[in-house]
């Protein structure tokens, strides 16, 4: 892992620490995942020597990115992505082009969703990519490396992953602690 890495991972953190909320994003980020690649899997063209789609094409430079944060880590989500690609040139392959569109529309609809709700009903704050626009590329690094710690594998990312979340400030509370009934008077 390197220093970049592990800066940008332990801030992105902060904003992922309900585990509702990090359910929520691996479905979020697979199906848009699979959403950006539908549509570029109907995209065919001939490149060094071989007929492909511009969905691997376009899918290889932040797949490399991934790979140089943590080759570990980018070389499982390089594995996921390889059975994605190959499910929407599946789909592309039996599905007429309007029920592709389709399919992709449904597909941003449901993983933005799956991100919105984590967000603000889970988590009860901003989205980490509002503040960090990079971190729109951290998501699938950090699930993956929530697989990872649940499987007991990279005690160094755990290590990230389970930092005590720190007090909020007075004065900023949840909304539960902010509606409290305080004692009633007694008669």
């Amino acid at each position: 892992m390197n220093a970049f890495f592990k800066r940008q991972l332990t801030d992105y953190v902060e904003y992922h620490r309900d585990p509702w909320n990090c359910a929520m994003h691996v479905f979020g980020i697979l199906a848009l995942f699979t959403a950006a690649v539908l549509p570029l899997s109907m995209w065919h063209i001939y490149s060094l020597g071989a007929f492909t789609t511009m969905a691997p094409i376009m899918v290889l430079p932040v797949l490399i990115y991934w790979l140089l944060l943590d080759s570990a880590l980018g070389a499982a989500i390089l594995a996921i992505a390889v059975i994605l690609l190959s499910a929407a040139a599946l789909i592309v392959g039996h599905a007429a082009p309007i029920t592709v569109w389709s399919i992709t529309a449904i597909l941003i609809v449901i993983g933005i969703g799956f991100q919105v709700v984590g967000h603000r009903v889970f988590e009860r704050r901003q989205p980490a990519l509002v503040d960090n626009p990079a971190h729109l590329l951290l998501g699938p690094m950090f699930v993956m490396a929530k697989l990872f710690t649940a499987f007991g594998f990279r005690h160094d990312l755990a290590v990230i992953l389970a930092q005590p979340q720190p007090q909020p400030p007075r004065g900023s509370s949840s909304y539960a602690e902010d509606h409290q009934v305080g004692p009633l008077p007694h008669s």
